[in-house]
């Protein structure tokens, strides 16, 4: 991995197909939600499928607390759907088998010449694709557990979403004064919410208004 690529580093915003052969930015894709960002060797991989099975079950839980996934795999569409498919995923796959990814955070696994994967990573992200944490998992085992991302995205939300303890006697008292921007979510539309508008370019207008 890219010596760059650390927490407090933004992550390139790359443009890929998806599994329904759709261009798709990850800005895009993550809107102004915190987002894991899985790095996949590919489904040929008895261990990629492993790890997307449990995501699976997290990705339920992501759904509820307004947080994103999103994964990237070196197959071309037609293996990428069949990836997809065969673990029951339902959050976007982004196929790059030009491996422009692969190349750019140089994490070419070149100790399997045949497949020319990425080394997988998952790589939890702030909003705006602000790297939070970077796991590797080659070995299986330095992949992120369930409650390891749980964990990391309890911290993460925390520190991002503004209304996180809403018993806050400030927060208490904005409500009642009918400012809602402190709470989600935080002035924007639906539509706002997941076409990837910020909370701070939110926060920053209505402050210049005041």
């Amino acid at each position: 991995m890219r010596d760059d690529i650390v927490p407090g580093a933004v992550l390139p915003d790359y443009e890929l197909s998806d599994h329904g052969a759709k261009r798709r930015k990850l800005s895009e894709l993550q809107g102004p939600d915190p987002m894991v960002l899985v790095l996949s060797r590919g489904g040929f991989c008895p261990k990629e499928r492993r790890q997307h099975e449990g995501l699976v079950q997290l990705h339920r839980e992501l759904e509820v607390a307004y947080c994103r996934l999103i994964t990237i795999t070196t197959d071309n569409i037609i293996e990428t759907n069949e990836f997809r498919s065969g673990v029951g995923a339902h959050w976007p796959f982004l196929s790059d088998p030009r491996r422009v990814v692969q190349r750019d955070l140089d994490i070419a696994e070149y100790t399997d010449p045949l497949h020319n994967p990425m080394v997988p990573h998952t790589i939890v992200l702030e909003p705006g694709l602000v790297v939070y944490k970077v796991y590797n998992g080659y070995w299986f085992f330095g992949r992120p557990t369930i409650e390891d991302l749980r964990q990391d995205l309890r911290a993460l939300l925390r520190k991002c979403r503004p209304d996180w303890d809403i018993t806050n006697s400030d927060l208490k008292a904005a409500w009642q004064r009918g400012d809602k921007k402190l709470f989600y979510p935080y002035d924007r539309t639906y539509e706002q919410t997941v076409t990837g508008v910020s909370l701070r370019g939110v926060l920053n207008h209505h402050n210049e208004g005041e």
